[in-house]
């Protein structure tokens, strides 16, 4: 049976995604007997990040200023807004160097079943914030292909039908590398619906 304060940081360790008890247990005995320093250095940065980072006051995104780096910058493309649910989706794309455009984070995705509806993902703030900057031509709706992730990118679409702007979606369907023979048939019929022009 572990000690009294093992066993709570067994149990601190288990509200990680994806973290089970076995795993938890492994974690912290690897902190305790082999990383002490480690393990004051994980304390210390996760102490700092949970008292100073915030969410940006524009895109909603995580920084420690009230506006973030991304929003601040001025070389950014002005006419592009990117939607994504959640600060991973930004860190994706931008790792993939593609796009030069500003976000808006939704921090989740419309589920009625959990009481998450348009306020708690900011989407009136989103289209307030649509109305008054014109510079934004056109809106990229990046939400996950999730029963949750189309009906928020619908709910989007719909909200934003009257505004001067283009309205697309992030293309889906046949990833690089993949062979038909392996995807699901939900897969290949949004791949064969978004097909383009070679």
């Amino acid at each position: 049976m572990p000690s009294p304060l093992l066993r709570e940081l067994i149990d601190a360790l288990r509200i990680l995604p994806g973290v089970g008890p076995k795993s938890a247990q492994r974690m912290a005995l690897t902190l305790l007997e082999r990383q002490r320093p480690g393990g004051l250095r994980l304390a210390r940065a996760l102490e700092q990040a949970l008292h100073h980072v915030e969410h940006c006051s524009i895109c909603r995104n995580l920084t420690e200023q009230a506006i973030c780096d991304i929003c601040s910058n001025s070389s950014r493309e002005q006419n592009l807004l990117c939607v994504v649910e959640s600060p991973m989706d930004v860190i994706a794309l931008e790792q993939s160097g593609s796009y030069r455009g500003r976000y808006f984070v939704l921090l989740g995705r419309l589920s009625p079943l959990d009481g998450i509806g348009p306020n708690e993902l900011g989407l009136p703030a989103l289209i307030e914030r649509l109305r008054a900057t014109p510079e934004i031509e056109e809106l990229i709706i990046a939400t996950n292909p999730s029963v949750e992730g189309e009906a928020t990118a619908h709910y989007l679409r719909e909200a934003t039908r009257g505004l001067p702007l283009m309205v697309t979606r992030l293309a889906q369907g046949v990833p690089v590398g993949g062979e038909l023979e392996y995807l699901g048939g939900s897969t290949l019929t949004h791949a064969l619906s978004g097909r383009r022009p070679v």
